[in-house]
């Protein structure tokens, strides 16, 4: 497995998804960790990131320099290099000039990191400061018009430092410098697949658990089903998963989530049926961060009245990603501004006294669907486009009413099936309406109205964090219009989002 060190990069996440796309498992860990734990998880390498920080403001993150007497290859990217040249006897100095965005790389020695790389070729930086002096020992291996030093090595010692980030598409070979420091210098096996994940995460979910009772919250979403099956096949009858219809799901959604883990994978399935109470709470509030605060609040008091049904039960599991892990305890990242708040199993109260059970809490989301297709999950669920936790409330604009929501679940089902009968429903991020509290005039049938106004939206993104509006076929959009405005009683105009994120969100609340 290879190490990285967490300083703080935006990248740092990314430099993982590149590690294991070689096959080569990996983990992040804050610059905190002691010398001993990284000596208990025997990394075959080590990647320092890059970070936002100079090495000597007040504050900067440090990891341990004990670690660069481990006998362990590692390579230093931005900050990570200033880290590891300014600790090995170097000096790093601000740079007259600020370098960032494409460069021309000059590569000076084709060998190690640019083992079978041509000698100029186009890399990303982003930094201000820039390497004096390198410690001794190193040698400078490739540089830029701006920067002296853009890579640098001690190769005896196994050390490796690049100004610039080959985890980047903009850098055109830096998935081949990455794959020489996995392969050629750290000598990783290609080792690391849905299959071995599997395997190890039964062994350790048995380990954990023990013959305990299991608890798990059951979305239907692909996070929490994928974590149902894989716990249902490690512990099989230990496993209850507690399904919540909170009364602003779509059409249809609570029987699909029964007929698939009750029937048809044969597990423990509460289902509580509670969308009276939660709709009570929200009439006449229009807020949406009080929507999803009510939402969530309403939720763990049903999760908890299932639970106390539950005899014996001392674990709870959750479908914790690893993002959600990185991002929790970012020992550098600092606080953010809350955009929107998230709904979420993790905010059950402490007296429950359940042990949390996460094992998926080292794999990205695109892992998480490869993992659902290993297990057998189907196509409908491993592809599934995500589905916020407030449902259909925050695609409601204003008030949520039994009027409003029959509105839009109509309207949510025209359009899925148009999507999918157009075969677009795989290619696109997310796909869904939302209803406004704007009404417009119209005429049907030789007569006035004042209905209700829809908009659709349609995005493509990788990871959700950017996307953009999917440009959808006129004539698609024509026929969702027209059965729309003909079949949903109430709206008699649609419109289309044509914006992208950021600077919009994708969902509308």
């Amino acid at each position: 497995m290879i190490l990285i060190i967490d300083f703080g990069s935006q990248y740092n996440q990314l430099i993982a998804r590149r590690v294991r796309e070689n096959h080569v498992y990996c983990q992040i860990e804050p610059p905190d960790i002691s010398v001993a734990a990284v000596k208990a998880l025997k990394p075959k390498g080590i990647i320092l990131s890059g970070g936002p920080a100079s090495i000597y403001s007040k504050g900067s993150p440090r990891v341990d320099r004990g670690i660069f007497k481990l006998g362990i290859p590692i390579m230093g990217i931005c900050y990570g290099l200033q880290y590891m040249v300014d600790s090995l006897g170097g000096k790093v100095i601000g740079s007259p000039k600020r370098e960032y965005g494409f460069a021309e790389l000059l590569i000076k020695k084709q060998k190690g990191i640019f083992n079978g790389v041509t000698k100029k070729t186009q890399c990303w930086m982003s930094h201000g400061d820039s390497i004096g002096s390198l410690p001794k020992g190193f040698l400078v291996t490739a540089a830029t018009a701006n920067t002296t030093v853009a890579a640098t090595e001690d190769a005896r010692r196994k050390f490796y430092g690049l100004q610039f980030h080959p985890e980047v598409v903009h850098t055109k070979d830096g998935k081949k410098m990455l794959a020489n420091f996995l392969f050629d210098i750290c000598r990783c096996e290609k080792s690391w697949s849905m299959k071995s994940f599997i395997n190890s995460a039964v062994g350790d979910i048995r380990r954990q658990v023990g013959n305990e009772k299991v608890m798990l919250g059951l979305s239907g979403g692909v996070d929490s089903s994928v974590a149902a099956v894989l716990l249902h096949k490690a512990i099989s009858r230990q496993l209850t998963c507690v399904f919540v219809d909170n009364g602003v799901l779509r059409a249809g959604e609570a029987d699909r989530v029964i007929k698939m883990f009750k029937k048809h994978l044969h597990m423990n399935l509460r289902f509580a049926r509670a969308g009276k109470i939660f709709l009570k709470r929200l009439k006449g509030v229009a807020d949406p961060e009080k929507k999803r605060k009510i939402i969530g609040r309403t939720f763990i008091e049903v999760f908890e009245n299932e639970a106390q049904k539950i005899k014996g039960v001392k674990f709870l599991a959750q479908g914790t990603l690893y993002p959600d892990l990185i991002e929790s305890r970012s020992a550098f990242g600092g606080p953010s501004a809350v955009i929107k708040s998230h709904h979420n199993v993790g905010g059950l109260p402490k007296k429950m006294n359940l042990k949390l059970v996460e094992p998926l809490k080292h794999l990205f989301k695109d892992e998480v669907r490869q993992l659902g297709k290993e297990l057998g999950l189907p196509d409908d669920v491993v592809w599934r486009q995500p589905f916020p936790g407030p449902g259909l409330a925050v695609r409601i604009i204003g008030e949520i009413t039994p009027q409003r929501l029959s509105v839009l679940r109509q309207a949510d089902t025209i359009l899925w099936e148009e999507i999918c009968a157009e075969k677009l429903y795989y290619k696109l991020w997310q796909s869904f309406p939302v209803l406004l509290p704007v009404k417009s005039v119209g005429i049907m049938g030789d007569q006035r109205t004042y209905e209700n106004i829809l908009a659709i939206r349609a995005v493509t993104s990788d990871d959700a964090m950017t996307a953009d509006w999917a440009q959808l076929p006129h004539d698609i959009l024509a026929r969702i219009s027209n059965r729309i405005i003909n079949e949903v009683r109430g709206i008699n105009r649609v419109v289309y989002d044509i914006s992208s994120k950021p600077p919009s969100t994708i969902e509308w609340e």
